[in-house]
């Protein structure tokens, strides 16, 4: 018998180690896998912002993109990278590649993330197919999951666009927003039922809630119109009368809103509810500095009745945008007249919401054909909103 050389032996017992591992890693099994659970426990979710790059530069932006200018999320390709396309694999000599979106197409059907490949290979809980390697100890954790499942489910585009900013931006003004002290249906038309302008009320109708300012200690309290069916019919026949008086002042001049922030029409300071879509619209249409004010901007000649809503509509000194986004200054649409100074406290001087956030709210606002031009533009696309720094006017 030949004799085997100790090198020799070492030589075929680390063979015997590696077909081992091998073995082992062909077939992804074991003690420390065996009741892992790949799969995604999730949904759809349009309201997540899903986009396959990081840095997206939204449309209009300053020649030099400013800071809210550019949309920053994790994106798909950078999750895919991190899991798949790294140098030693699906990046380097390993196929198929994952480094283009291209190449990562071929694994995806778009609008349908259960019939895509590469959704399969990262939630199916057959190890022999899961990607990356089970053993690799290194698996997507659900939010990833979450942004690739809803990017494939909103069409697996390269590039955002509206149906990517719409949900997102909305729900992000909604939750942002629409606190019991600020912009809430409740709170606002508490404020008129606290004055006596919505009839016999109940107990039971109202509520209190008291805020206190976490910077000053300050407490203010506000009343609350909690019966549902009541608030809903309150706030949707201010909605409509708004819309119906600035279809045509003349015709139903009668519809003029009533509504101020401040006495003697409310008992305190109370916001424009910002807690659907059809209310951002109005808002953005009608601002609150069209439709309430703290002096009276008409008087019936008849009635005698004040009002503290303007006629005109486009006479506005705020917008949506201007009051989010502190690199813009807003003229007003009627006049053309820039405001000196930012108007950005919705966002907190951009502290509130993060420079990536107001962009996401901008390329909706921008995208979205439900918003007039007039409030993108100006009038015969004159513009009203232009970068602080630059001076750059936004128009069409």
């Amino acid at each position: 018998m030949k004799k085997v050389s100790f090198n020799q032996a070492m030589i075929l017992i680390l063979c015997g180690v590696f077909m081992s591992t091998a073995l082992l890693q062909c077939t992804k099994e074991g003690v420390l896998v065996k009741d892992l659970d790949r799969s995604y426990t999730g949904g759809a979710d349009s309201t997540v912002y899903a986009a396959f790059y990081d840095n997206n530069k939204i449309t209009p932006s300053d020649a030099t993109a400013d800071v809210n200018d550019v949309i920053k999320y994790r994106g798909v390709k950078t999750i895919v990278h991190e899991y798949c396309a790294t140098s030693n694999c699906h990046g380097g000599p390993i196929s198929p590649k994952f480094d283009t979106y291209a190449e990562i197409m071929k694994y995806v059907t778009p609008g349908n993330p259960e019939a895509s490949q590469l959704w399969e290979y990262i939630t199916t809980n057959d190890f022999n197919k899961a990607m990356p390697p089970v053993a690799s100890n290194h698996e997507l954790n659900t939010s990833d999951k979450s942004l690739i499942y809803n990017w494939i489910k909103n069409g697996a585009k390269e590039y955002p666009d509206l149906a990517d900013f719409r949900p997102a931006a909305i729900r992000m003004i909604v939750d942002g927003c629409g606190s019991a002290n600020c912009h809430n249906q409740a709170t606002a038309t508490g404020g008129w039922a606290r004055k006596g302008l919505l009839g016999t009320l109940t107990t039971a109708d109202t509520t209190q809630f008291t805020y206190i300012n976490p910077v000053t200690g300050s407490i203010t309290v506000y009343c609350q119109l909690s019966n549902a069916t009541l608030r809903n019919q309150v706030w949707t026949a201010y909605k409509d009368s708004v819309k119906k008086f600035y279809s045509d002042t003349v015709t139903y001049a009668s519809y003029r809103p009533w509504k101020t922030f401040t006495t003697p029409r409310s008992a305190l300071s109370t916001r424009g509810p910002l807690q659907n879509y059809d209310d951002i619209l109005m808002d953005i249409m009608y601002p609150k500095s069209v439709r309430s004010n703290t002096s009276v901007q008409y008087t019936d000649p008849v009635t005698l009745i004040t009002y503290y809503a303007r006629g005109n509509h486009l006479n506005a000194t705020s917008s949506m945008v201007s009051r989010v986004d502190s690199t813009l200054l807003l003229a007003n649409p009627f006049t053309g007249v820039y405001a000196t100074s930012h108007q950005g406290d919705m966002a907190y001087g951009d502290g509130g919401l993060k420079p990536h956030e107001v962009a996401l709210i901008k390329a909706w606002y921008f995208a979205d054909p439900n918003i007039p031009d007039v409030w993108k533009y100006g009038q015969a696309n004159a513009g009203i909103f232009k970068y602080r720094k630059s001076g750059t006017i936004i128009r069409r």
